[in-house]
């Protein structure tokens, strides 16, 4: 049986946790999966737990990237949580830097920042609407 890397729904996120080695297919199944439960769910944020993995290649590198960025465009906030420090220093030495990528260092730090996130963005949103309505008025 393929690996397959479940994906949790909790109120308007979404959690995920790496709990098997990854490899090419696996991640680009999980870019796939993780990418249809963002529509489907209509998630605001995506909590990814790599802290079980001992060892990241370049490839699976920029696939944490990738999800990252795809799950931006749609509109959900990322925040990857639990990096060994072996997987930190790996992707340093490989030049991954991982840019827009918020990182905490367990699942609890991660979803209280990713609320955080996910809040200060509907307040924005907010606040953004407020100044277009007064405009309008203005303008009448």
């Amino acid at each position: 049986m393929a690996d397959k890397i479940p994906i949790l729904k909790m109120g308007n996120y979404l959690l995920l946790s790496i709990q098997v080695d990854m490899h090419d297919q696996l991640a680009l199944d999980l870019q796939e999966d993780l990418t249809n439960q963002i529509v489907k769910h209509r998630a605001k944020g995506v909590l990814i737990d790599i802290s079980s993995l001992e060892i990241v290649d370049s490839f699976i590198g920029r696939m944490l990237s990738h999800i990252a960025n795809i799950s931006r465009i749609l509109d959900a906030k990322v925040i990857v949580v639990g990096m060994q420090p072996a997987v930190a220093i790996t992707l340093v030495e490989l030049g991954l830097s991982l840019d827009g990528i918020a990182t905490a260092l367990n699942v609890e730090k991660g979803m209280a920042r990713l609320e955080k996130m996910v809040s200060d963005d509907q307040l924005l949103e907010f606040e953004r609407g407020e100044e277009r309505d007064i405009s309008a008025e203005a303008g009448d």
